[in-house]
């Protein structure tokens, strides 16, 4: 999947629009639930020698909240990297290059938006609503 068609995806399925936070980076895209303002995708494209690349120039990459017992096995596929400036123990980069199929990154994607949303803290309140 590339850059431009996961921020459609991301719009249309998940009803958000992007957040751009900071001034010296307009291409970071932030994509926050709207009912709590957390975010669940970071967009970028950043020097691939950050990822640890040998290559000259940028890559575009996602950045996911991810289940911690996921992270270790992602690493050990083509296109998953440590979370670029984010919890590597909670967060994976993705390239956005066509390495990871369409299906994984909207699977990701899916999980990254469950993790980050509210959570009802006590079942009992739950069941008395």
């Amino acid at each position: 999947m590339r850059r431009t068609e996961l921020e459609k995806y991301i719009t249309e399925v998940y009803n958000t629009e992007p957040d751009f936070p900071w001034i010296k980076y307009p291409n970071y895209e932030v994509f926050r639930h709207i009912s709590n303002k957390k975010w669940f995708a970071l967009i970028m494209d950043i020097p691939k020698e950050k990822l640890g690349l040998s290559d000259k120039g940028f890559l575009s990459v996602v950045n996911l909240k991810c289940d911690p017992i996921m992270i270790g096995d992602l690493l050990l596929e083509n296109g998953f990297f440590p979370a670029y400036h984010m919890s590597k123990d909670n967060w994976i980069t993705i390239a956005l290059d066509g390495s990871v199929t369409d299906d994984k990154i909207k699977m990701l994607l899916d999980i990254s938006f469950e993790l980050t949303d509210v959570k009802i803290k006590n079942a009992r309140k739950e069941k008395d609503i």
